[in-house]
């Protein structure tokens, strides 16, 4: 269950990151109330999460999917550059987090 919570907790960082772009281009309380949303909900999960979890591989994963997963959506939602060497590295990222699941 610790795994889903920081799953969770890493998509609503995700989520968090997506919406300071869309303050930064709305300047809206709504942009600013979802912001504040994402980001408490992310570090409730991964205090959820770090109960059973060592600290070090909690904040590793989670800052793993935040960072990967705020490029990907700036590559999709908002045209930032897909190049070879952006997705070799988020890969990179993202093999770093799963490999520190695994010896877990």
């Amino acid at each position: 269950m610790a795994w889903v919570s920081l799953v969770v907790a890493g998509l609503f960082e995700m989520f968090g990151v997506a919406m300071i772009n869309k303050l930064h281009k709305d300047r809206n309380w709504q942009a600013f109330v979802l912001l504040v949303a994402g980001f408490g909900a992310s570090f409730l999960f991964l205090a959820h999460s770090m109960k059973t979890l060592p600290m070090g591989t909690a904040y590793a994963i989670w800052t793993g999917i935040g960072a990967s997963g705020g490029a990907i959506l700036g590559m999709v939602l908002y045209g930032e550059p897909k190049d070879s060497k952006r997705m070799f590295f988020i890969a990179l990222v993202l093999g770093a987090a799963i490999g520190l699941k695994l010896i877990s």
